[in-house]
């Protein structure tokens, strides 16, 4: 079965240069995107109502572009300035820069990890005297409270967004030869809006582990898994199926 048309379940990229606009190109294929999910923040209110005290922190530690910006939007919800002095511990490189947006970064005690959140380990071990808040969504990760938690430090979560599914039932006559998802919400978003989906002949392409588990749990077949030995990105696996499903075309 040939592939002409593919539906992302994310945000179109914002870059020029994206791989799927090049797999759109140098494949001749279509390429849609429409979240299947999407944040809302949590107000201020329900935030106190966690007992979240923003007075109480010395340091957060942040996670994703989301966990900076519904922190910061919390933060203004409440009138709380945030002090200068305040400690940032973000996951990755890409996360400690898009946290310039919201404080002169020069003038902070950043830290910075490599990708995972285990890699942050040694950098929140150093200070473990601080007392941590993490602002994050709904669907936390369970290794980010298992390494809390082993680092034996004063901790708190704090559910600042959730993600909720997106109302996608304008899709419900539209067909496409691939699906690509990138979480187990995605997955239960497709079944939230189409409980009669059936898959027949449609490709169903999934990264990660918990997203492959999702889609097995509904039944779902699987043709295109990354990260995977060679493909270690969704584009790269992408590529990969569509070229030999479309030899000869």
């Amino acid at each position: 079965m040939k592939v002409k048309t593919i539906l992302v379940s994310q945000p179109e990229p914002k870059v020029e240069n994206s791989p799927y606009f090049e797999i759109q190109h140098k494949l001749k294929v279509k390429v849609d995107f429409r979240p299947f999910i999407h944040v809302e923040g949590v107000n201020a209110k329900d935030v106190r109502a966690q007992k979240v005290d923003l007075n109480n922190y010395s340091a957060i530690i942040l996670t994703s572009k989301n966990s900076i910006d519904h922190f910061f939007r919390v933060a203004e919800e409440m009138r709380f300035k945030v002090p200068e002095t305040m400690k940032y511990f973000c996951q990755s490189e890409a996360i400690a820069f898009y946290l310039q947006k919201y404080v002169v970064y020069r003038k902070r005690k950043i830290y910075v990890g490599q990708k995972d959140f285990v890699d942050l380990s040694p950098l929140i071990k150093k200070y473990k005297d601080e007392k941590f808040l993490l602002p994050a969504s709904d669907q936390l990760n369970d290794d980010i409270p298992t390494t809390l938690n082993n680092l034996k430090v004063d901790w708190t979560p704090g559910t600042f967004y959730r993600t909720v599914m997106s109302d996608l039932t304008d899709l419900k006559d539209v067909y496409y030869d691939v699906l690509a998802f990138f979480s187990p919400t995605g997955i239960k978003s497709l079944f939230k809006n189409f409980p009669d989906f059936k898959q027949n002949d449609t490709r169903i392409a999934v990264f990660g582990s918990t997203t492959q588990k999702e889609a097995l749990e509904h039944g779902l077949r699987i043709d295109i898994m990354a990260p995977a030995p060679g493909t270690p990105s969704m584009t790269m696996a992408l590529e990969k199926y569509i070229t030999e499903a479309n030899k000869g075309k």
